[in-house]
């Protein structure tokens, strides 16, 4: 096979029925007819692929013209060469059903190679005469070299992509022959692949080769429209759209919104500017109700219309808030928990192809059924008409980028990874379902980080972007940017701690596994991501507690998407809500829907509880660009700002952390008291910023109260204007915090807004350290028993004065500043200076620091106030919501949301101890 560059497009004199055509059709389909191989499993689709019916549905929902001619069914199919002379007027010894993958069952082939050779006729309909011809490719995996009638068209790079050629100038008035060379290595080169593989196994499935959806052929003018950029704009009522288009001269765009028949709005403009379209009062799109609009654009010379297509829009806004104090991802500027699966896009019978459009709808419309909101497309990009369906039945998505399989990619591969990074955001931008851009997972072929997530953001500002999924696995490196801090908890549930800058998300989660008999892709092998449940009794208790974590993680520490993994099992994971022929439910259905229902329902409340948490501590950051390290603190009394990192001073991380309390003189404003100094409170005086105790009078009361807005810089933060100075805000100059009048300026404006951010001393009660103490249990009943280590784990036990001196010094622990973060603490054991208490798959155990961070994070417990009431609770430094929690004896880290050690039942005692005077001084 040739391998010419991406896209060149050659070109020619149109073929007039040349001598060298005739006869080369006459035994054209000569060759052994189409038949379906037999899959591992069928789908009540599979049946329905034929070459009469292969997906013959219009492909590109978002920009339709009325003629058009489908191509897929039955090709000739052979196999490929490098460097090989196409196979021009030779029958090819196989027949393939387009669009389905080489590996599939339904495409007859069922096996995969490099190189392959397409082959069919085509005829041009009567009625295009005079117009331009386009052959389009939905998509081909993973380059493609097109000829038509002998005659190189071009070529494309790229396996999740649309291309497009005009083959105008190639044909000859009568039948046409079309070949397409493909070469695909699969992972055995440096393109993305996703988690296609040469040899699947474990997490990684079958390739998907060749031609995978559908080819189709569409007459144009000669000046046409190529495609609608589209981008809402709620709060200017407008819909914001660019029309690209290819030979154009002078003509104009005139573009009409409709509600139903009903025009809404309208705009004229130039090809390749930006229109605004008008959508007064906007019916706002959302999972809940997914409106969509219609809309007709018209290219025009003159008054005559040269080109119209008709497309549909949905209005909606995508961006970060505040919520509670939390930042959080907000849709139609409301906070709704995001919750979904991990969705492959694998079928066992088309590999990467629904064998169906119903098919393709299904997985979707379950997703709806069970009362989920978002699908997260796991390192793969779908058809058009996938978007279509998750725009109309309203389903958020997180479009996930094929990763590359390499380890340190090369200068060509992070070329060519960024290509078709940029063609899956141009080609996908229009859909209002997709809300969030996934650049990297887990690590996979990472490189730059940060500056893709940036690079993708430039591309699509109206959009989330996550840098990394899974910043917390398998060797990811965390860019740092993008708006969501996502993490990877198997089987979980956990949470990153949300920042001033990154909503918290768990990307994925769950994976709890179930065998099928009669329904698995290989009897016997399917596995999970943990233990294998053998009833669905059993793996409905387990995933229902796996959704109460994710309540708890919602208030603590502000969770706010979560992605189950999966919502099919694919292959040998048998991970799936469904079986991977989509036959059995494998859980008491309704019991999941309404715990979905309920989570989300619980998440909508917080809307309702303002932009600030109440009764928690926090810090005030600079938001200000080049000053996002410096936090608001007081020292002398006086407010200031200062950088404040993790090797800060203790009192410096007091200094900066803040109580947030009802507004003093008005309880729907706020108010900041000092975490070192409580009843202190920062105030105004003089317009200065200052900490002062309470003296009782209204005046300081009302100096003391600031009420939230949104922000001045326009961002998800907040300013704080002065109750009783009303048009005046808390801002920063030269260091000093100061209450000014608001001044319509850019530094201004960054100067007064303010980021809600992590407190930077993050335990909430006080406790002695340095010294040797003793903890007692407080659950009643078993208040004889104290936190002690035996054979390395950690236990309660009854302890006395005639209790053995091995025992007393077994709990005995030295309270230490946290060996990962200072404002927290580690236990260290008495009787084995150097080793501590740490937690190990859940399990509190003694262990020797061995130098490494994870073991210091696992070390490090942030003293809280007694989730009973009194006493203390210790809350995992770096799986916030958990807490030291004794059970039957054992001592774990709980959230209270699981069976046995992790039960709700007695846990705020179980989770409460009183530090007593220690058993061996």
């Amino acid at each position: 096979m040739t391998q010419p560059s991406r896209r060149t497009r050659l070109g020619g004199t149109a073929l007039r029925l040349l001598p060298l055509l005739c006869g080369l059709f006459s035994s054209q389909w000569a060759q052994a007819a189409w038949t379906p191989k037999t899959p591992p499993l069928t789908t009540q689709w599979t049946s329905q692929a034929t070459p009469s019916n292969a997906l013959p549905e219009y492909p590109r929902p978002q920009m339709v013209r009325a003629d058009w001619q489908n191509l897929n069914g039955e090709w000739q199919f052979g196999n490929a060469t490098a460097g090989q002379t196409p196979p021009f007027g030779q029958n090819l010894s196989e027949s393939i059903l387009v669009p389905f993958p080489i590996e599939s069952a339904i495409s007859g082939i069922k096996r995969h190679q490099d190189r392959m050779w397409y082959r069919r006729t085509f005829t041009v309909p009567s009625t295009w005469s005079g117009r331009r011809v386009q052959l389009h490719f939905g998509a081909v995996d993973w380059e493609a070299t097109v000829y038509v009638n002998r005659q190189l068209v071009g070529s494309h790079q790229g396996g999740f992509d649309g291309f497009s050629f005009d083959i105008t100038n190639y044909l000859n008035g009568g039948t046409n022959e079309l070949i397409v060379g493909v070469y695909d290595p699969t992972d055995a080169g440096g393109q993305p692949v996703g988690k296609q593989r040469n040899n699947p196994s474990g997490i990684f499935y079958t390739a998907a080769s060749g031609i995978w959806q559908t080819v189709w052929l569409e007459p144009t003018p000669s000046a046409s429209i190529t495609r609608l950029d589209m981008t809402p704009d709620v709060a200017g009522s407008a819909l914001r759209l660019t029309v690209r288009g290819a030979g154009i001269a002078g003509q104009t765009i005139e573009a009409v919104a409709f509600d139903g028949t009903t025009q809404v709005g309208s705009a004229t403009g130039a090809v390749g500017s930006e229109l605004r379209i008008p959508v007064p009062n906007p019916k706002l799109w959302s999972p809940d109700s997914p409106f969509l609009y219609d809309l007709r654009v018209s290219l025009k010379s003159g008054t005559t219309v040269v080109d119209q297509v008709t497309s549909y829009f949905g209005m909606r806004s995508v961006g970060l808030k505040l919520v509670g104090g939390v930042l959080r991802p907000v849709l139609n500027g409301q906070f709704v928990f995001q919750l979904g699966t991990l969705d492959q896009g694998y079928w066992p019978d088309g590999i990467y192809t629904a064998p169906t459009d119903a098919a393709l709808k299904f997985d979707i419309q379950k997703h709806k059924d069970l009362g989920f909101n978002l699908i997260r497309k796991h390192i793969k990009v779908e058809p058009q008409r996938w978007f279509y369906w998750t725009d109309k039945l309203g389903l958020l998505v997180w479009q996930d980028m094929p990763l590359m399989a390499l380890t340190g990619p090369s200068t060509a591969a992070k070329a060519q990874f960024e290509r078709e990074l940029r063609e899956m955001v141009d080609e996908h931008r229009s859909s209002p379902s997709l809300i969030t851009w996934v650049v990297q997972n887990e690590g996979w072929g990472q490189y730059d980080q940060a500056r893709l997530a940036d690079l993708v953001k430039s591309w699509d500002p109206s959009r989330l972007v996550d840098n990394m999924s899974g910043i917390n696995c398998c060797g990811a490196v965390d860019g740092g940017n993008g708006d969501l801090a996502d993490w990877h908890v198997y089987q979980g549930p956990g949470s990153p701690v949300p920042s001033a800058t990154r909503a918290a998300v768990l990307g994925e989660f769950g994976g709890l596994g179930m065998r099928i008999s009669g329904h698995e892709w290989s009897p016997g092998n399917g596995f999970g991501y943990g233990e294998l449940y053998t009833t669905s009794a059993s793996l409905t208790a387990r995933y229902l507690e796996l959704m109460a974590g994710q309540r708890a993680l919602l208030d603590n520490p502000g969770l706010s998407a979560s992605v189950y993994t999966e919502i099919t099992d694919v292959e040998n994971e048998v991970n799936g809500l469904y079986t991977y022929d989509r036959a059995v439910f494998k859980m008491d259905f309704n019991q999941v829907r309404a715990a979905h229902l309920d989570l989300i329902a619980a998440s909508k409340l917080l809307n309702n509880k303002g932009p600030l948490p109440v009764g928690q501590f926090r810090a005030l950051q600079v938001t200000t660009p080049g000053y996002t390290n410096r936090f608001v603190r007081h020292i002398e009394s006086l407010g200031t700002t200062e950088v404040v990192t993790n090797t800060s001073t203790p009192t410096l991380k007091q200094d900066a952390t803040f109580k947030i309390v009802a507004g003093l003189a008005d309880a729907a404003c706020y108010s900041f008291e000092s975490r070192n100094y409580p009843g202190s409170y920062l105030r105004h005086s003089n317009s200065r910023i200052r900490r002062d105790g309470r003296d009782g009078s209204a005046l300081f009361d009302q100096d003391a109260t600031f009420c939230a807005r949104n922000a001045l810089d326009g961002s998800g933060n907040v300013s704080l204007e002065s109750k009783n100075k009303p048009g005046a805000y808390m801002r920063h100059r030269g260091g000093e915090v100061w209450v000014d009048a608001l001044e319509n300026t850019t530094g201004f404006r960054q100067d007064a807004t303010w980021a809600i951010a992590t407190p930077w001393w993050k335990s909430g009660a006080n406790v002695p350290t340095n010294t040797f103490q003793s903890f007692q249990v407080t659950t009643s009943g078993y208040t004889n028993r104290y936190l002690r280590h035996i054979d390395s784990l950690a236990r309660t036990e009854v302890v006395d004065g005639a209790s053995s001196s091995v025992l007393k010094q077994d709990a005995t622990f030295k309270l230490v500043p946290g060996l990962a973060e200072s404002s927290c603490y580690s236990f260290e054991s008495r009787n084995f200076p150097g080793e501590y208490l740490r937690h190990m798959g859940s399990r509190v155990r003694r262990d020797r620091r061995d130098g490494s961070a994870i073991f210091d994070q696992d070390a490090t417990f942030c003293a809280q106030p007694g989730l009973s009431g009194s006493g203390v609770s210790f809350e995992s430094f770096n799986y916030p919501g958990r807490y030291i929690r004794h059970y039957a004896a054992e001592v774990w880290t709980a959230s209270g949301y699981g069976s046995t050690w992790d039960s709700a039942g007695g846990f705020n005692a179980d989770s409460t101890w009183s530090i007593v005077a220690p058993w061996a001084p």
